[in-house]
């Protein structure tokens, strides 16, 4: 997700309220070229030690494909992953590293589209049923809209690298349910995970039907979501704002990693 939106989500958040918010098959190791697509998800944005280099885009070396490349050594490495991606930023600024020797690709996208931080702003600074009636608003996106946004991007990742392992790799639930928490109520956090499951599960389809593997995270995410005792996930986070409801390193190191290399 875009840090700008994210700023200026939280800066509502805490100005309205002042809320604290606590595939299938045998992975084969690749032995071409890796390109890392996607949003900030991928790009790393909460997991801290950003590339000077990468700018806005926000690109860590504590983020999942990073790590991935310092223990595998493939033949290269495109880090193009960017912070606010959607899929059409997708189209036209990251897929220039793809080729006939590209033989892994991972990516995180669909999220900016669907309106994420809309989607948390509405939920944290509005009632219950504004919350609900803002994330009935996306999920409508994600039936009418995000499949063929999905497939357009699917589409050229293998047109451009069709000897590619691709792996889609899913968002993972924002909190752990039926805790003491500060900040939204039950009803509005049992929502937005619902949210994520609907829109995984949209991811899922798509990239199965167009022969990728699915990572799923969201198990390995379990009892570290935002609520829990160790959280994988920020809240609101006083020294950088920007990384608020993003991984943290230890979410990239211990679910979003393992999680790729399995099907890497």
């Amino acid at each position: 997700m875009r840090r700008s939106r994210l700023t200026g989500f939280v800066t509502s958040l805490l100005l309205a309220a002042g809320l604290g918010l606590t595939g299938a098959g045998q992975a084969t190791a690749a032995t071409g070229g890796y390109v890392a697509l996607g949003d900030s998800y991928s790009s790393g944005v909460g997991a801290g030690s950003y590339i000077s280099s990468s700018g806005s885009c926000d690109r860590s070396t504590k983020a999942y494909p990073y790590l991935w490349n310092a223990a595998h050594s493939p033949s290269s490495f495109a880090f193009n992953a960017c912070s606010g991606a959607t899929t059409d930023d997708v189209m036209a600024n990251q897929l220039g590293s793809l080729n006939s020797s590209t033989s892994l690709v991972s990516i995180t996208i669909g999220g900016n589209d669907a309106g994420f931080s809309d989607v948390m702003t509405t939920c944290v600074i509005q009632s219950d049923s504004a919350c609900l009636s803002r994330i009935a608003t996306a999920e409508a996106y994600v039936d009418s809209t995000l499949p063929g946004k999905l497939d357009t991007v699917y589409n050229a990742i293998s047109a451009k690298a069709p000897n590619a392992r691709v792996v889609v790799l899913s968002y993972p639930r924002f909190y752990l349910l039926g805790q003491t928490c500060l900040g939204l109520s039950d009803t509005k956090r049992s929502a937005i995970n619902g949210a994520a499951d609907y829109m995984d599960a949209a991811i899922q389809k798509r990239a199965q039907a167009h022969g990728f593997l699915f990572g799923d995270v969201r198990s390995a995410f379990s009892t570290h979501e935002i609520c829990s005792g160790a959280s994988w996930l920020h809240s609101v986070n006083w020294l950088d704002i920007g990384e608020s409801y993003h991984p943290t390193a230890a979410g990239h190191s211990g679910g979003y990693l393992p999680v790729f290399t399995n099907n890497a």
